[in-house]
């Protein structure tokens, strides 16, 4: 293992990003899955619509946004302003990719007739995407926009990081409602009897959830944190006293 990683007593953080990809990788390839061999594929104009809803959510609001949470943590030795580019690409895509399954599903409800908006299903996605809009928009302001004090940033800093992954908490809680609410509508009188569409989306909802897991213990440790670059802690003080910007130290 490299010196300056020892160093840095990261741990087993290499081997949890890892398992993270991994975990992200098996979540869309099993939604993937499902929604091809069970629920007849993908079309913008055909029946097929609304499975465009679920692919794009776990594609953007799980798994893009899991990994812009874990951008401060891979890349470690990167200017900070690069890193934030990343962090806030990687959040805009998942917004966009979103977006996308949402305006899906709306357009299927209005073509069949379907109510909106009245499962906790719905009350909770559009819930969480409006904030997920907010705190990208936050985020922007305090993070990249020019002229906000260091004082303001610090404060706002942990509010930030914590509406980020209690995000991707509500995300996963989301997705597990609407595919209990899937199978309910789908298989009314099957789903009990344990079919093979029901078992691949039980074990759609465990990889999700230990998906989440994973993304959450490593962004808790604090010892791997990113560390200050030896330019960033040379400056600080400068920055801090006579420009008031930002703290090197990211979270």
């Amino acid at each position: 293992m490299d010196d300056s990683l020892v160093r840095e007593n990261i741990g087993l953080m290499p081997y949890l990003v890892a398992a993270s990809q991994i975990l992200g990788v098996a979540v869309l390839a099993v939604t993937g899955a499902w929604l091809s061999q069970y629920r007849g594929g993908f079309s913008w104009d055909g029946p097929e619509q609304f499975n465009v809803h679920p692919l794009c959510m776990v594609l953007g609001m799980v798994f893009l946004c899991g990994d812009a949470l874990l951008v401060f943590r891979v890349f470690r030795h990167e200017t900070k302003r690069a890193t934030k580019i990343l962090h806030g690409t990687l959040h805009i895509l998942a917004l966009i990719i979103s977006l996308v399954g949402i305006i899906a599903v709306f357009q299927f409800h209005k073509k069949k007739n379907i109510p909106d908006m009245y499962s906790l299903h719905s009350w909770l996605g559009i819930t969480t995407f409006s904030l997920y809009i907010l705190q990208w928009i936050l985020g922007f302001i305090m993070f990249f926009l020019p002229g906000v004090g260091f004082a303001l940033r610090s404060r706002f800093k942990p509010f930030h990081v914590f509406l980020g992954l209690s995000l991707l908490v509500s995300t996963i809680a989301t997705c597990l409602l609407g595919l209990t609410e899937k199978m309910l509508f789908a298989l009314p009188d099957d789903y009990s009897k344990l079919p093979s569409e029901g078992v691949l989306a039980n074990s759609l909802g465990l990889l999700l959830v230990v998906f989440g897991l994973v993304i959450a213990y490593i962004l808790t440790r604090d010892e791997w944190r990113r560390p200050p670059l030896p330019e960033e802690q040379a400056l600080s003080i400068d920055f801090k006293t006579l420009t008031q910007g930002e703290s090197p130290t990211e979270p």
